[in-house]
C-alpha cells in the first residue's frame, strides 16, 4: 500500500534524540483533505482515488477545474495529488 501526506510545507526546524543529535525536520500542515474522484477499473482502467487539500477562492479556479469539483460536488481546492493510491477490496 502506497503512503503519502498532502498538507502545506511551513517550514524547517530540528529536534533532539535521546542520544542528544539534532535531526532536521520538516513541518507540514496537514489540514482536512477531500475525496475530489474515485477511479474505478470500470471507467478508468484502474482504481485510485484522488484528493484535495484547503480551499481556495472561486476565482482562482479555471473552468475545466470549476466544472470538476462541481461534478464531485465539493468546494474548489488546491491541486489535487494525482498519484495512484492502493484501494483496498470492497
Amino acid at each position: 500500500m502506497q503512503k503519502g501526506i498532502i498538507g502545506k510545507k511551513l517550514g524547517m526546524t530540528q529536534l533532539f534524540d535521546a542520544n542528544g543529535k539534532v535531526v532536521p525536520v520538516t513541518v507540514i500542515e496537514a489540514g482536512p483533505c477531500t475525496v475530489v474522484q474515485k477511479k474505478t477499473v470500470e471507467s478508468d482502467g484502474y482504481q485510485a482515488v484522488q484528493m484535495g487539500y484547503g480551499e481556495v477562492s472561486a476565482k482562482k479556479v479555471n473552468k475545466a477545474a470549476a466544472g470538476h469539483f462541481k461534478k464531485a460536488n465539493v468546494a474548489p481546492r488546491r491541486p489535487c495529488a494525482s498519484s495512484v493510491w492502493k484501494m483496498f477490496p470492497q
